[in-house]
């Protein structure tokens, strides 16, 4: 481990450059994982979300009516087409599908790779301190890629595709589509990431517990005002997609407060 610290600068690029390398290698492997599944991931997963028996849909119709509300939350059209209107649309909305598919799969190794990177450069106790730091950044994120698939990306798909406006029918480019969901789905994977953020910024004295609760009412509105535009305009829509974020946002204090905690002890 000391000779990782004691290594040039240019030896430091040659160690990110193999680090980088072998992450893309890791996307290629999961490019090809992708291409060997590509119809099931085309017409079942990328597409589902356009399907009305899509499960999400199915969900919300149910929870409608258990709640008493009959079919207020029930999704009962999709008016809008999807077309390629270039000769290579549909190759670019394939390759696209593949790339994304990759980094996806590939997420964990990923992140082993840049701790891998980081983590000479630590002593034991700071190492011990994050032990486990992959699984729980990987699961964070394959979380919040689940919510942005299964929530944002249906209710998103379903808000922009039936709006009206006079009588202009909505025709869709697949890339369109595509970039819709896979940044709604990509997105939330990163924001669910806050608590490990928040784990290390607070590790270093830039974030406190004090700050995060001073500021809790900002965050609040903001995250209210995030969920207003990126979802129908109905407050049951925009509670579900605010709610996560905002539980993320209490078990971030909650880190902060452990992580001063600790620091306190060992001053002592």
């Amino acid at each position: 481990m000391s000779e990782k610290k004691d290594m040039s600068f240019l030896e430091h690029l040659e160690e990110l450059r193999g680090r980088l390398v072998k992450s893309v290698a890791g996307i290629i492997v999961g490019i090809i994982v992708v291409v060997s599944f590509d119809q099931f991931v085309i017409n079942e997963i990328i597409m589902g979300p356009r399907n009305l028996d899509f499960v999400s849909y199915r969900a919300w119709c149910h929870l409608s009516e258990l709640l008493g509300l009959g079919d207020q939350l029930c999704f009962k059209a999709m008016n809008f087409t999807l077309q390629s209107t270039t000769m290579g649309g549909n190759f670019s909305a394939y390759m696209l599908v593949c790339i994304i598919g990759g980094i996806v799969l590939a997420f964990p190794w990923i992140i082993y790779q840049l701790w891998s990177f980081i983590k000479p450069g630590l002593n034991a106790r700071e190492v011990n301190s994050v032990n486990g730091i992959i699984f729980f950044v990987s699961l964070l994120f394959f979380i919040g890629c689940a919510f942005g698939y299964f929530v944002l990306a249906p209710l998103s798909i379903q808000f922009l595709g039936n709006f009206e406006f006079a009588d202009v029918a909505v025709q869709s480019t697949v890339l369109s589509y595509l970039k819709l969901t896979t940044s709604l789905v990509l997105g939330t994977g990163l924001i669910f990431q806050l608590p490990v953020l928040v784990y290390f910024l607070s590790k270093i004295g830039l974030v406190s517990s004090a700050f995060l609760k001073k500021y809790r009412k900002h965050a609040f509105v903001l995250n209210l005002i995030v969920a207003a535009i990126i979802t129908p305009p109905d407050i049951t829509s925009q509670l579900l997609v605010s709610f996560p974020v905002l539980l993320l946002y209490e078990v971030s204090i909650i880190i902060a407060g452990r992580v001063e905690k600790n620091k306190a002890k060992k001053e002592l």
